[in-house]
């Protein structure tokens, strides 16, 4: 049976979730870094030696993502392009000129720091002899036990005040990095006003326009929907599936009723 789309619409269900779908490369770094990064802030403030561990995993992922090309100048070319955006805002009437010389300033702080860390930002973690020891037995399962790094295990049993420590000095050759991404992101995700949309037993297709920017799909559910999207596709057309989810013994199976939704194109 189909349901009405103001039977179960966000707005007036409450809580809703959000399940995102990056169109390009340099999109799916961002939001893998934002994740990671989202990981350390959560792991970092718990004192147990296992939160620690986690941390440090982390922590080694993001550096594995950032040795990768030139994050940090592509990052920087996002912000110069948000604020060219924002910049405009600036003739047109109506603008709350109080939040828009917020925002503009927050870009141009991120930018600053990028330009001040420099493009050998990341050295003082690849000559890091701790972290590469670490990094090294990474790479075995169970690799980082005491027997195998007693100096690693040593660390993790110090106050943590001084694993904090020694994590902040870490952390702050990449934070210039990650806030700004965190700082892109939220621009992205707010550039775009969520649109009703109807999956027709499920199932929702969609042609971008030729001339459109697009980096980011987000599809929004009510929090109490027992349904998720797949979301398929590229810059050009792109496909939403809404899948039945019952139990990890079965593979979830395709609704057959119409699901309303909101979509965001970003």
């Amino acid at each position: 049976m189909a349901i009405s789309a103001s039977e179960i619409s966000p707005e007036s269900a409450g809580a809703v979730t959000n399940y995102e779908q990056p169109l390009s490369e340099r999109m799916r770094t961002f939001l893998r870094l934002e994740f990671l990064y989202q990981q350390i802030l959560y792991y970092g403030e718990r004192e147990a030696d296992w939160a620690t561990r986690a941390t440090v995993s982390t922590l080694l992922e993001m550096l594995a993502i950032l040795s990768r090309g030139d994050v940090r100048s592509d990052v920087h070319k996002e912000l110069d392009h948000q604020l060219g955006v924002l910049e405009r805002f600036q003739k047109q009437p109506g603008v709350d000129d109080g939040r828009l010389d917020t925002l503009i300033h927050n870009i141009v702080a991120s930018r600053d720091e990028l330009s001040h860390i420099g493009t050998a930002f990341l050295n003082p973690l690849k000559d890091c002899e701790f972290l590469n020891a670490i990094k090294h037995r990474s790479a075995i399962p169970g690799g980082t036990c005491e027997f195998d790094l007693p100096e690693y295990n040593h660390w993790l049993r110090q106050p943590f005040e001084r694993r904090q420590q020694d994590m902040e000095k870490w952390m702050s050759a990449i934070r210039p990095v990650c806030d700004a991404v965190s700082e892109f992101l939220w621009l992205i995700r707010e550039s775009a006003q969520p649109m009703e949309k109807m999956a027709v037993n499920g199932m929702y297709q969609h042609n971008m326009q030729k001339n459109g920017n697009c980096r980011l799909l987000r599809v929004t559910l009510a929090g109490s929907s027992s349904l998720f999207p797949e979301i398929s596709g590229s810059q050009h057309r792109f496909t939403v599936r809404f899948l039945e989810w019952s139990t990890i013994d079965s593979r979830a199976v395709q609704t057959g009723h119409d699901v309303p939704f909101q979509l965001s194109i970003c």
